[in-house]
């Protein structure tokens, strides 16, 4: 269920602070909610996979911890990463 090297491109080109970036909030951010969206189809198929459901809790929960220490630290950042992403309305 790993993401491809073309659908992390796709996913991160908006939102990296340079070429190599890997490390920003930014990017992770990004990264965990495109992870999240696939494993929530991978579970709406295969209800009884609690070991997947484990991992995209965990997932969601990093994700939270991440906007919330984006919030702190930049707001500008913050929204517009929401946004680009569709996270909240």
């Amino acid at each position: 269920m790993a993401l491809t090297h073309k659908q992390k491109e796709k996913v991160t080109k908006e939102v990296k602070r340079h070429e190599k970036d890997t490390g920003s909030p930014e990017y992770q951010i990004a990264m965990f909610t495109e992870r999240i969206k696939k494993l929530t189809s991978h579970l709406k198929k295969n209800k009884k996979d609690f070991h997947s459901r484990r991992g995209l809790l965990k997932m969601v929960a990093k994700r939270r911890k991440l906007l919330a220490y984006l919030e702190k630290t930049s707001e500008k950042v913050y929204k517009k990463i929401i946004k680009e992403l569709g996270l909240k309305g």
